[in-house]
Order: C-alpha cells, then structure tokens, then sequence
C-alpha cells in the first residue's frame, strides 16, 4: 500500500506558541513528505510496496536501511502530528492512562521527568516513547527513525527530537521543547486511543 503524506490534524498556526508555523511548514511539508516519496520508491524496488506500513518497518528492520529510515520516520510522523493538539498536554488524563502511568511509571510527575530525560539524553537524532510492552507501559528512546514496535512494543505516545522538530523555535534548547511538548501539546485522547488498542 503506497505511503501518503497526510494533511495535519489542524491549522499550522494552532499549536503556536509552543510550535510554530514555520515548524510544521517545515517539518510536515518538506521533511515528512520527503520520507513518505523515498519510501515510496524503496518500497517498489524492495517489493514491499503491497504490505502495510507496519509490516515494511518490521520486515525492513535491520535488512534494508534505507527503506527502513523511511518507512519508520512515516510511520513515527504518521502518529506524531495526532500525539499533538492545540491546548493539550498536562496532568489532565484519562482515568485509564492515569491508573496505568501510576501503576507502571510511578505516577504522572515520574512519567514527565522520566520521558523529558529520554528525550533529552537520545545522543543526536531520535524519538522518546511511552509503549506497552507486554502489557505494562514503558519509557524509551530511539536512534534516528528507529521505534518501539521493532521491540516488540506498541508504542501510545512519542516525541520527535530531530533538530528539524525544535530548532526554530527553542534552537538548542531540547529540554525546553520538550516541556513544552508534555505541558501544552499532548493529545492525551489519541494517547488512550493507541492504548486500548494496543
């Protein structure tokens, strides 16, 4: 099945002031698309271009790298762009999450550190997950477009920490932007979503 660039959940200017315009211009327009039009192509030349999205991240894994950087920084932007609204984030969670996050992750203010650290400590480009992982959430991180679900996990929430994802509005400061990724940003409704059906 041919990847496709999806259109964003909102307007560009939505999440300002945390992300802005000139980021999702830049992040969705040039940057996703460019993943979704090489996997495209390495997909047909791997003959992979029929499975799903997830399949060709699986299969892919550790075979054929560069479809592999593609197919999984789709699938990763894929979810992002949803792990993201205007006026989300906090400790407001539904009862299902907050009952998980306590039992597994020590409460919410543990998650939060626990997550920013990943996230700020992934040694250049990368992601940092919450997942489930035999049936209790997780924290992790990845190298590049590298994700949980190559571990065995689902992963329910994920940040981008690719200088191209914080560079124009925080510079170097990656442990700002993701502050303000988990306070002000986090679609904590398609978090559950990911969750119960993983």
């Amino acid at each position: 099945m041919a990847f496709e660039l999806p259109e964003l959940p909102y307007a560009y200017e939505a999440l300002q002031p945390f992300m802005s315009k000139e980021t999702l211009e830049f992040h969705h327009d040039k940057h996703h698309k460019a993943y979704v039009d090489n996997g495209n192509k390495l997909a047909v030349e791997a003959g992979m271009e029929n499975l799903s999205l997830e399949e060709v991240v699986k299969q892919s894994f550790g075979k054929h790298a560069g479809l592999f950087n593609n197919a999984a920084q789709h699938y990763n932007h894929v979810h992002f762009w949803k792990w993201m609204k205007q006026g989300g984030g906090g400790n407001k969670l539904p009862a299902a999450l907050q009952k998980a996050i306590d039992s597994d992750l020590g409460g919410y203010d543990k998650f939060k550190a626990d997550f920013i650290a990943a996230g700020t400590t992934q040694f250049g480009s990368g992601w940092a997950w919450l997942s489930v992982k035999n049936g209790k959430l997780e924290i992790s991180k990845t190298p590049n477009g590298e994700n949980p679900l190559v571990h065995g996990a689902t992963p329910i929430l994920g940040v981008d920490v690719w200088e191209h994802s914080y560079y124009i509005d925080y510079r170097n400061a990656r442990p700002k932007y993701l502050e303000a990724f988990v306070d002000s940003l986090i679609n904590w409704d398609y978090v559950l979503e990911r969750y119960e059906n993983a």
